[in-house]
C-alpha cells in the first residue's frame, strides 16, 4: 500500500468499501469524499474527475507519508526513554491518522488490555543504542513488570530484524529461568559479547551495530493501563563490548 500511486489507492479503496462498508461514525468523511467524487458502494472512475480532483489525489500518498513520518514518534508517551502507547490502541475511532500509523508498522495491534509494547531506541541519557557499548536494564524487586500474563524483551537491529548469535536466543521473557539479585532485584544485559558466565541466563545478545528494544507486557496490571508505571531507563555501563572498528 505504502508505493502505490495515490490513483490507485483510492480506486482500490473505493472497492473494498464495497465488501466492507464504513462504519456509521465514518459519515462525516464520508461526506467530505462525496464533493470528490467517492461514493460509497461505487467503483470510482479517476479518469473522469476534475483535473484539480485528480491533481489532489495524485499528491495525496506523499503528503500523508510526510504526516505520517512527522506524528509517529510523537504519537506515544515517551517515559524513561521508553516509547509507550495505553490509549487508543486497537480501537481507533475517528483517529485516521493514528489507524493508518499502526496499520503501516504492524497492520493492527491489541488492544491495551491485552498487551502493551514499550519500546527503547535510546539510553537513560538519550543516546542510540549500539551493540558497541553494554547496556544493563534494571529493574528494583518492586518494580518488576506488573502484568497478569507475562512479559518478555526482544532486541532488534534498525531494520527491524533480530540478529543471529553465540546463545541462538532473541529474547528473555518472565517464563526463563533468569536468576534474580539477593535483593529480590532483576538485572538484564544487553551488549554483545557476554557479560560472563554468571549473567549468561539474563544476557540478550546485541547486535554490533545500532538497535533497540521492545518490551512485551501481555494482560498488565492496571498500574500499566493507568500510566502509573513504566520500565526503567536502559543504562550504559562499563567499557565497549566490540571495537567497531573489527
Amino acid at each position: 500500500v505504502d508505493s502505490m500511486a495515490g490513483k490507485e489507492y483510492f480506486t482500490y479503496g473505493l472497492e473494498l468499501m464495497k465488501v466492507e462498508p464504513p462504519h456509521n461514525i465514518d459519515q462525516p468523511i464520508l461526506a467530505r469524499m462525496a464533493r470528490l467524487g467517492f461514493e460509497v458502494g461505487e467503483s470510482f472512475d479517476f479518469d473522469a474527475a476534475s483535473p484539480i480532483v485528480q491533481s489532489a489525489l495524485k499528491a495525496a500518498p506523499g503528503t500523508a507519508q510526510k504526516l505520517m513520518a512527522w506524528k509517529s514518534p510523537r504519537i506515544s508517551n515517551v517515559e524513561n526513554q521508553w516509547s509507550m502507547d495505553v490509549e487508543m490502541v486497537g480501537v481507533y475511532g475517528t483517529y485516521y491518522l493514528k489507524r493508518a500509523i499502526m496499520t503501516q508498522i504492524g497492520l493492527g495491534a491489541n488492544l491495551p488490555e491485552d498487551a502493551v509494547y514499550p519500546i527503547a531506541m535510546t539510553d537513560g541519557d538519550g543516546n542510540p543504542l549500539d551493540g558497541a557499548n553494554n547496556y544493563v536494564l534494571h529493574f528494583n524487586a518492586d518494580d518488576i513488570p506488573p502484568v497478569n500474563a507475562f512479559w518478555s524483551v526482544t532486541i532488534y537491529d534498525n531494520d527491524g530484524y533480530q540478529v543471529a548469535n553465540s546463545l541462538n536466543r532473541f529474547a528473555l521473557s518472565s517464563w526463563m529461568p533468569m536468576e534474580k539479585n539477593p535483593d529480590g532485584s532483576l538485572d538484564l544485559y544487553f551488549q554483545h559479547e557476554s557479560p560472563g558466565k554468571d549473567k549468561e541466563a539474563n544476557w540478550l545478545p546485541a547486535p554490533n551495530g545500532p538497535f533497540n528494544v521492545t518490551m512485551r507486557l501481555y494482560a498488565p496490571k492496571p498500574s500499566v493501563l493507568y500510566g502509573k508505571w513504566a520500565p526503567p531507563a536502559i543504562t550504559k555501563v562499563g567499557e565497549p563490548s566490540v571495537n567497531k572498528a573489527q
